[in-house]
């Protein structure tokens, strides 16, 4: 951003400059920049007819958001609240037609789930077919059970015997995401799950995507871990694509219920160690107890020294929206949080994304040294080969989304974290999948600028 800035100063009548910037402002959700650019492009351009209808796409979209802030004001009921009356009015029943899995229900007529429906619904999914709205509420809220006695920063301890793997975002990919689950294997008793944010957006099968994540956290909550991504949230859902994918599949209501569930999930994960770590501990930064332990974030680190593991696990996060800004992104913990990255440079400087910062390795260092974590394990970037190490082994980034939105060309990875803290990276590729295009429920038809 600093480089286009400049050069519009050199030559205000630059239109690529004016063009480039506006996407830019464009994909951080930065609508009334961008319609400002787009309107400056006009002027120096104006038979340019593809310009003409961005700007009036992205006119739309603020209208939508401004709208929909209005509205939210008015609302006092959660969704959560309002889904509970719809079925109690008796308004979410499951049609007598439908013919797939069925959710099991106790003695008492109260919906629970098993082992055996989440494995023939994600078949159902892979053959392209939906569950019926009911399915889906109840699922959300078996979920919701658990996300709300959650800390803001949860604790995981690796038991002798046991292991966890950390998944970066997904991104909507769900024939990937079931080849990811191929390799992982199932939560069970000696194996967890920790997703590390983005589920959704992107990938035009994002709510298959959740729906099967959230119905592990239902069936094992204690050894199916989701974090939060940048891409849980409002803004970002209404841009890139999950708004309008859920909407199309399950409606308004639906939509309004993920939302809120997105801020119940928790903003980070401490992975802790429960035997002496293996081999040579020079250098390593450990625990307290003389264990390895790692803090697994979606984005990266505070824009602020001094932050404790303790700032992080009290911060209030149900109900809020990121936003761009505040330690839920500058001011609010939760923000950085979720949209950091790490740089090679010292110290701390402003995010090619023009959103949030960016952070070195004397930062991440210092941090580690001061909380006695072994590492971060952080997603958020695509990586050519699924992970990268970084900051002198302090800081890894992990993401699993093989040839990301049918572009990249990546692999995909995820990590092993056994009861020692010992890790194993693995990596994989991208699966066929049905010929749908990602971001087929992007909003105003802005898909090819927001790729």
């Amino acid at each position: 951003m600093r480089i286009i800035a400049t050069a519009i100063e050199l030559d205000p009548k630059y239109a690529k400059a004016y063009y480039r910037r506006a996407t830019c402002y464009l994909q951080t959700l930065k609508y009334k920049q961008a319609i400002a650019d787009f309107k400056k492009l006009l002027t120096l351009e104006p038979q340019n007819q593809l310009v003409r209808m961005q700007l009036d796409s992205t006119q739309k979209i603020l209208r939508k958001v401004e709208f929909e802030k209005a509205i939210e004001m008015e609302e006092e009921k959660s969704p959560v609240e309002r889904c509970f009356e719809i079925i109690a009015e008796g308004g979410c029943e499951v049609d007598k037609t439908y013919a797939g899995p069925v959710l099991p229900q106790t003695d008492d007529g109260k919906y629970t789930i098993t082992a055996e429906y989440v494995r023939d619904m994600i078949q159902w999914f892979k053959d392209g077919k939906t569950i019926p709205r009911r399915y889906v509420w109840e699922i959300v809220l078996g979920a919701h059970s658990h996300f709300v006695q959650e800390e803001s920063l949860v604790n995981v301890d690796i038991e002798d015997g046991m292991t966890i793997d950390v998944i970066g975002d997904v991104h909507g990919q769900y024939y990937d995401y079931l080849h990811l689950l191929s390799l992982t294997g199932e939560p069970n008793e000696n194996h967890a799950l920790l997703m590390n944010g983005d589920l959704v957006d992107r990938g035009s099968w994002s709510i298959e995507v959740i729906i099967t994540a959230l119905a592990f956290k239902w069936l094992y909550p204690r050894r199916m871990y989701i974090n939060r991504g940048n891409h849980e949230s409002k803004e970002m859902n209404r841009t890139y694509g999950f708004e309008g994918e859920a909407k199309h599949k399950f409606g308004e209501q639906t939509y309004k219920l993920f939302a809120y569930i997105f801020t119940e999930m928790p903003l980070a994960t401490l992975v802790s160690a429960t035997k002496p770590p293996v081999g040579s501990t020079k250098n390593v930064i450990l625990s307290p107890e003389g264990r390895k332990r790692y803090f697994v974030v979606h984005g990266g680190l505070f824009s602020k020294d001094g932050v404790t593991l303790d700032d992080v696990r009290q911060i209030k996060r149900i109900g809020q929206q990121p936003g761009q800004e505040g330690l839920m992104c500058n001011v609010l913990i939760n923000g950085l949080l979720l949209w950091t990255d790490p740089q090679e440079l010292p110290g701390r400087g402003p995010s090619k994304r023009g959103v949030g910062i960016a952070f070195g390795p004397d930062v991440t260092k210092r941090w580690c040294e001061a909380n006695g974590v072994t590492g971060v394990i952080r997603s958020h970037e695509v990586r050519q080969d699924g992970y990268s190490i970084e900051h002198d082994g302090l800081c890894t980034t992990v993401f699993s989304a093989p040839n990301y939105v049918d572009q990249a060309g990546n692999k995909g990875a995820f990590i092993r974290i056994d009861a020692a803290g010992s890790q194993q990276y693995t990596q994989f590729d991208a699966q066929p999948h049905p010929p749908m295009k990602p971001m087929a429920y992007a909003s105003g038809g802005l898909a090819s600028l927001l790729m």
